[in-house]
């Protein structure tokens, strides 16, 4: 499966800065220390759907983490998966009467026109989970030869119990784990399973649902947590930099990837950081595709709205906020622009190079992208008010703004 196409990212004089970052599993932030490449692998969309903002953000949110990266003059690793086989996608395409491969590579196909849109950077590897499963079947048949398998009735499900590590990511108790797990893609009241928590690894084949060779397992289809165990393991290893997704994705799939990895290998942590972006709301409500309030990222395009906007409508709230899309906040963003742009237009301006070190500061700090834009308006506001005699100020401003928080001015 091919990403999309990447936008340059300007190179910036001086010296970018080390990522210091909330990471999930100590409840705090973390100093990553990433050496010459850095690896990151970040869940990706499930495709029956369009692109919505609340994915946008997610994206968005690690998008800034591999800028700073780049800005500190690392090479980036970066890995995301599409589940392009699930429950969800198989009941879309049955209710709209489609093929469910057609409607996977179609809204794939879509997801990439945004974030190319958007100015994403992108995965250097992008992988499907079909294309995955030969890759998969011999984790699942590892695993049942570890002891830390078995099965229900043609189902192979993971134990739980077989990695004395699992609870560290989400740090939640039972009661909280199980329902949880009820509401997003478990089954704890199957009968015959060890553990209720316990999730699947491998679905033997349904009648009129595609399955694959699975060999020793059987014709089926993957679990979902083991599929970006899979891709990870295969393309970053162990113990790569920072693991990434929305925080809706703390439990059960980060928490259930990373005991599955942390079985497999004999090794811990499978992620030096976990990092989770909030949720976004509509009236109200977390944006979900089950509850059907979304905005989505090609209908704004397609209405007019200049991406450039969008992106900056996301960078206005911290990543791990939750927070709300309303109309104003697309609108402030529409005017911050006009006057972003309005001022890199201006043939001089106040000096930037003090402001190209905030913006890494605040990026540096936690993704802190609303200081970063609140540095680039104060910048603005002394150009409009005093001017200023620096040729090269606005050429500066541009690049930096391009570099650091991906909006073409």
């Amino acid at each position: 499966m091919h990403a999309w196409p990447a936008s340059e990212v300007p190179a910036l004089p001086g010296q970018g800065r080390d990522l210091r970052i909330h990471d999930t599993a100590t409840g705090g932030p973390v100093t990553l220390d990433p050496g010459p490449v850095a690896r990151i692998y970040v869940c990706g969309i499930t495709p029956y759907d369009a692109t919505h903002i609340g994915h946008a953000a997610t994206y968005n949110a690690f998008d800034l983490v591999q800028r700073v990266w780049l800005d500190n003059k690392r090479q980036v690793h970066y890995v995301q998966n599409v589940t392009d086989v699930d429950d969800p996608l198989l009941e879309r395409a049955q209710r709209d009467g489609v093929d469910w491969a057609v409607l996977a590579e179609k809204e794939t196909a879509l997801f990439r026109e945004d974030m190319t849109a958007l100015r994403m950077l992108p995965p250097r590897h992008y992988i499907g989970a079909v294309e995955a499963i030969p890759g998969i079947v011999p984790l699942v048949e590892r695993l049942k030869e570890l002891g830390a398998a078995y099965e229900v009735e043609g189902d192979i499900y993971f134990s739980v119990e077989s990695d004395p590590h699992f609870g560290e990511v989400s740090h939640l108790d039972a009661a909280a784990m199980r329902l949880l797990s009820a509401e997003r893609g478990g089954d704890p009241d199957r009968p015959g399973k060890k553990n209720p928590l316990d999730p699947m690894l491998w679905m033997a084949a349904r009648e009129g649902e595609p399955s694959w060779d699975g060999g020793s397992l059987g014709r089926g289809r993957p679990g979902w947590h083991i599929e970006c165990v899979a891709i990870a393991l295969d393309h970053l290893g162990m113990g790569f930099d920072v693991q990434g997704g929305g925080s809706d994705l703390v439990f059960p799939h980060h928490e259930m990837g990373a005991s599955h990895a942390q079985v497999l290998t004999g090794e811990f942590p499978m992620a030096k950081a976990y990092v989770h972006a909030g949720m976004v709301a509509l009236q109200g409500e977390k944006m979900s595709k089950s509850k059907g309030n979304l905005v989505f990222v090609s209908q704004l395009r397609r209405e007019g709205v200049d991406p450039a906007a969008i992106r900056l409508a996301l960078l206005a709230h911290h990543y791990r906020s939750d927070w709300e899309w309303t109309d104003q906040v697309l609108q402030d963003a529409v005017t911050r622009l006009g006057h972003w742009r309005a001022a890199v237009s201006r043939p001089d301006g106040p000096p930037a190079d003090a402001l190209v070190e905030e913006i890494r500061d605040a990026l540096a700090d936690d993704l802190n992208a609303p200081a970063a834009l609140a540095a680039v308006d104060r910048w603005v506001v002394r150009q409009e008010e005093a001017g200023g005699t620096d040729t090269g100020a606005p050429g500066v401003v541009s690049r930096a703004v391009d570099a650091l928080l991906g909006v073409a001015l």
